[in-house]
C-alpha cells in the first residue's frame, strides 16, 4: 500500500507582508492569506482528502480552519510540522535570515535548531503516517521546513541545494509514501 501526501504551505501571513521570518512564533493570516486559505479549500475539498495535518503554529491552523470550515474532514495539529526554530532570530527580518541560511543547514540558530534538525523532526512525522493512514490521501499544511523535509525524505533531494534556492510558492506539491 501507499499514502498519497499533498503538501500546501500555510497561507500568507501578516509577517510575510512585513518581511518578517516568524519561525516558531504563532503569526496570523493577513486578509490576503484568508482569501488564499478559502481558495485552498475550494481546490482541495472535492479532492479525496481523508485527513488534514497541520503545524500547530497559528498561521497554519488558521489556514486549515478556513480552508476546511464546515467540512467533515478531520484536522489534526502536529508540532513536528513546525517551521525551523530560528531561536533568537524568530520574528527577525526575512532578508537577514535568508542571507545566512546556508550557515544553519547543520549549525543551529542561536537558541534554536538547524535546518537538518527540523527536517529530521518532520521525518518522524512521515514515519508515523503508515501506522494509521496507509491507503489514504493526506493533506499536510506547513512551512518551508515541512516542504524541504518532504523533498529530502521522499525524493532524496539534498538539503543544501534546497536551502540555496529561492522558495517558489505553488498550489501544492504531491508525494507518495510507499511502504
Amino acid at each position: 500500500m501507499s499514502i498519497e501526501v499533498v503538501y500546501e504551505t500555510h497561507s500568507f501571513s501578516e509577517d510575510n507582508e512585513r518581511g518578517v521570518a516568524t519561525g516558531w512564533h504563532p503569526g496570523r493570516l493577513s486578509e490576503r492569506g484568508r482569501g488564499l486559505a478559502r481558495a485552498l479549500g475550494e481546490r482541495r475539498l472535492d479532492n479525496g482528502i481523508d485527513v488534514v495535518f497541520c503545524s500547530d503554529l497559528r498561521r497554519a491552523v488558521q489556514t486549515a480552519e478556513i480552508a476546511f470550515e464546515g467540512s467533515a474532514i478531520p484536522i489534526l495539529h502536529d508540532w513536528r510540522l513546525r517551521e525551523c526554530d530560528y531561536g533568537e532570530l524568530n520574528s527577525s527580518s526575512s532578508s537577514e535570515l535568508r542571507r545566512d541560511i546556508s550557515t544553519h543547514v547543520d549549525e543551529p540558530y542561536p537558541g534554536g535548531e538547524s535546518w537538518r534538525q527540523a527536517v529530521t523532526r518532520m521525518g518522524r512525522f512521515l514515519d508515523d503516517l503508515p501506522s494509521r493512514w496507509n491507503g489514504k490521501r493526506v493533506l499536510v499544511i506547513g512551512h518551508a521546513a515541512t516542504r524541504w523535509a518532504m523533498e529530502v525524505h521522499l525524493n532524496g533531494a539534498p538539503l543544501e541545494k534546497l536551502v540555496a534556492e529561492e522558495f517558489e510558492w505553488q498550489e501544492g506539491w504531491e508525494y507518495r509514501i510507499k511502504r
